[in-house]
């Protein structure tokens, strides 16, 4: 079958993506939504509260009700009620971490034909947030990412029979949680850098599943692994390293998993062209601009990095064109 070819008006449009984008972006980095809430303003009061322009806050005000994203009568800006709990801080529901992310991403991505030349990622540079919002927003984000997939994703595994999960960079909880709602009596372990070990302790606090999850801090490019589990789970990992980095991390898993234990990857998988999944391809520039060695993967070159540290039988558990494929192996 021959492939639609893209008019002239697709492809303007496809490069003129980064202004709603920027505009989002801005204004979820001035937690604008946030602070209308549930109120309407003018934009002199709300660049008061900003501490902003007063004319590029009208201006940007007027671009995101361009956009729906904000209601505007009589010079009065307001969140519409249905889009509150996605825009506005501390709801379930919430969009703005995930936002956030793209945003200190998108820094990056606009470098991308001097990566292309120089070969090395873009300079890192913080968001008007700071470096350590940045990093929170990040965390919170594969939560935001994740939250609402992954009982799904967990019954589509089976669910997998264990007794102790090792949730390796399982940031602030949420495939923890998740496993444990489907395998009753199973324990945990979550192992994460330390300001993503306290994001988990809060989100895990008061859970029923406080006393049953263990929280390690620590850095698995340089420490071991915790030890005793018979089932790891390793989410959106392996995209950020290099094949080699990945082998080594696939050792350590190996050496702290039981006999008989599993690995489970959850990640893009590539087809062997690497132009499918889209999605994949285009994440593939994300690792491209933002770290040394990482990228997307097909099946092949996951099962050969797998048995490379000792595992057997690596399959495609669960086939997906986006970040919920997922590739087991088991350990001898």
């Amino acid at each position: 079958m021959t492939e639609e070819r893209l008019e002239r008006e697709q492809i303007l449009e496809m490069s003129g993506g980064f202004m709603s984008a920027c505009v989002v972006g801005a204004a979820v980095e001035l937690d604008l939504f946030t602070v209308l809430g549930d109120g309407a303003l003018s934009a002199a009061s709300m660049a008061e509260k900003l501490k902003a322009d007063g004319r590029a806050t009208r201006v940007l005000l007027d671009a995101v009700a361009s956009l729906g994203l904000l209601d505007k009568r009589d010079d009065l800006y307001s969140v519409p009620p249905e889009l509150r709990p996605l825009l506005t801080e501390g709801t379930p529901e919430t969009l703005l971490p995930g936002i956030r992310h793209r945003i200190n991403i998108l820094r990056a991505w606009s470098q991308l034909a001097w990566v292309t030349k120089a070969g090395i990622p873009a300079p890192r540079t913080a968001s008007i947030r700071g470096p350590e919002a940045d990093r929170e927003a990040f965390v919170a984000a594969m939560h935001s990412y994740s939250g609402p997939l992954a009982d799904g994703l967990v019954a589509r595994l089976g669910p997998p029979a264990f007794e102790h999960l090792l949730d390796v960079g399982g940031a602030s909880g949420t495939w923890t949680l998740a496993f444990l709602r489907a395998v009753p009596g199973a324990r945990a372990t979550v192992f994460d850098l330390p300001h993503a070990i306290e994001q988990a302790r809060q989100r895990i606090a008061g859970t029923e599943f406080a006393d049953r999850i263990e929280l390690v801090a620590g850095d698995f490019y340089t420490d071991d692994l915790p030890g005793g589990a018979d089932f790891a789970w390793v989410s959106a990992i392996t995209h950020q390293h290099s094949r080699e980095q990945n082998r080594r991390l696939f050792a350590k898993v190996y050496a702290a998993l039981e006999p008989g234990g599993r690995i489970a990857l959850r990640d893009v998988v590539m087809e062997p062209c690497r132009t499918r999944p889209q999605m994949g391809a285009l994440f593939a520039i994300n690792m491209l601009v933002n770290t040394e060695g990482g990228g997307t993967f097909t099946f092949d070159e996951l099962a050969e990095d797998l048995r490379a540290a000792g595992f057997q039988s690596p399959e495609l558990t669960v086939p997906s064109d986006d970040m919920n494929a997922v590739v087991s192996a088991t350990r001898a």
